[in-house]
């Protein structure tokens, strides 16, 4: 099977460089898949699992917002964080999701929209690191 070349960079620097099989992303308009060979494109990517399989083997990434973009039988992601799935601490999500559920809470009664902005993101990021953190387990 022809492979595609990934790449996955933070601003502390590269995550991933590999060849792979096929890669899945969270798009900003909807989970997307690469095989090799793909057309050239850019898409924004959002809060989410990002996975990756080679040789029948699957890995898992949360990723924070940024930019994908195919070219050349390449695909890289330009991401504010990555982690791998494996590395979560799942019961430091749950209480960062707990924390930001209740930022909510008090933002609503508040109407604080810089409250409420931030505490929505936390609480994607931290149901991506649990959702992410799942998938590698299994």
């Amino acid at each position: 099977m022809a492979q595609i070349h990934l790449e996955v960079v933070t601003p502390s620097g590269a995550v991933v460089s590999e060849e792979v099989d096929i890669v899945t992303a969270p798009g900003v308009s909807g989970e997307f898949g690469v095989l090799a060979n793909h057309a050239p494109f850019l898409s924004t990517i959002k809060t989410g699992t990002l996975s990756f399989k080679k040789d029948r083997t699957s890995k898992y990434l949360m990723v924070t917002g940024g930019f994908a973009e195919v070219s050349n039988n390449k695909i890289t992601f330009l991401v504010e964080s990555a982690e791998f799935g494996n590395d979560i601490d799942v019961d430091r999500a749950i209480r960062s999701k707990e924390r930001a559920e209740k930022r909510l809470a008090q933002a609503q009664q508040a109407t604080e929209k810089i409250n409420r902005v931030r505490a929505e993101a936390a609480l994607q990021r931290s149901l991506a690191r649990m959702r992410t953190a799942e998938m590698s387990r299994h």
